[in-house]
């Protein structure tokens, strides 16, 4: 039954497919307590699904089984151009350089669980979730043996590194158990000496009001003073945890998501996109995961970007975004337009000191 169920996965173009049971994941005591803790932010979402999250059982009655699945969203890189790019240019995290990833496998997870509806009579119920599905995919995926939990508390593979999608599929047909992954990662700590915001707080354990996924999706409001030099041209999450791990090495590209390629959402030009009104916006980015923004967060990130590697090229638009009619957009200009200027100064002090002589 779970051989003609992988096969199944694989025709679907999963990466991975895997199974265990629906009793509670044994990380849901520390995920209370890192609610407790606050250091979910303003997620509110993730206290109003704490019991379903701490129990998959709550999700669907009767549940026996989860299967766990993976997509890779890792690509061989592209040669350079041929002409250097523009230096004001922004950086995306890799899964959302793709079509909304919710789309293409939500899709899939209905083939898979129709094909699972057929394993058993009377046919066995199933409920599909992708990554907004309330529930500890990671912990589950692990133990499924997916891959285990790194010291940057997300998921690693030692077939695809850090690079794919989960998913799941309650179901409450009885299948086998796969073992858990054990976990792989040794006296590395590369993931927490990269991250630019130190919201590793220690090992496997993460403070998201610091990270900086967090601050360019999550967060709706204006990004702390304080955290928005080290948030440095990225516009939207942050891949620095991810891309020093070694277990990469071992990354292998993933077909599924290969044709929903977004080449153009890698370096976005930060001032064409200053410049979007809401229209332009939503024409874009509809169906990306960078939609999720709205354009009053991505253009408040942009901003955050100039402000942190801008030059005087960047001073005009950024005084137009100091007057949109959006607080939260104008506010995060003006501090941009002043940490240009401040950098400026002292090159101005120079010219001046050198022309007297």
């Amino acid at each position: 039954m779970k051989v003609a169920l992988r096969q199944r996965a694989r025709q679907l173009g999963f990466d991975a497919c895997r199974v265990t049971g629906a009793d509670p994941p044994p990380y849901a005591p520390r995920f209370k307590a890192w609610l407790e803790a606050g250091r979910h932010g303003t997620m509110a979402y993730l206290v109003r699904t704490a019991p379903q999250r701490a129990d998959p059982r709550i999700l669907l009655p009767g549940a026996r089984s989860v299967v766990t699945l993976a997509a890779s969203y890792w690509q061989a890189p592209d040669p350079p151009p041929a002409q250097p790019p523009s230096q004001l240019r922004g950086f995306v995290a890799r899964y959302a350089r793709y079509a909304d990833y919710h789309g293409v496998l939500v899709q899939r997870i209905e083939q898979l669980a129709a094909f699972i509806a057929t394993l058993d009579d009377p046919a066995p119920r199933s409920m599909g979730c992708i990554d907004a599905g309330p529930v500890l995919e990671r912990d589950l995926a692990q133990r499924a043996g997916i891959g285990f939990v790194g010291k940057h508390t997300n998921l690693v593979s030692r077939q695809l590194g850090n690079w794919f999608f989960l998913a799941e599929i309650l179901t409450t047909l009885e299948l086998e158990p796969d073992p858990p992954q054990a976990n792989r990662c040794g006296s590395c700590a590369r993931c927490l000496e990269a991250c630019p915001t130190r919201a590793l707080i220690a090992p496997f354990e993460v403070d998201a009001r610091l990270c900086i996924a967090y601050l360019t999706i999550e967060l709706k409001g204006p990004i702390p003073v304080e955290l928005r030099p080290a948030v440095g041209n990225r516009i939207f999450g942050c891949d620095d945890c991810l891309s020093v791990c070694p277990w990469n090495r071992f990354a292998q590209a993933g077909c599924l998501m290969r044709k929903h390629a977004r080449p153009d959402l890698a370096e976005p030009d930060l001032l064409e996109l200053l410049r979007l009104d809401d229209s332009e916006f939503r024409c874009r980015f509809a169906d990306t995961p960078l939609a999720r923004t709205k354009r009053r967060g991505l253009l408040r990130n942009v901003c955050v970007a100039l402000g942190n590697i801008g030059t005087a090229v960047a001073l005009p638009a950024l005084e137009c975004a100091a007057r949109d009619p959006e607080p939260l957009i104008a506010e995060h200009a003006s501090w941009a337009l002043t940490r240009i200027q401040q950098r400026q100064t002292p090159r101005l002090f120079t010219r001046q000191s050198d022309f007297a002589r």
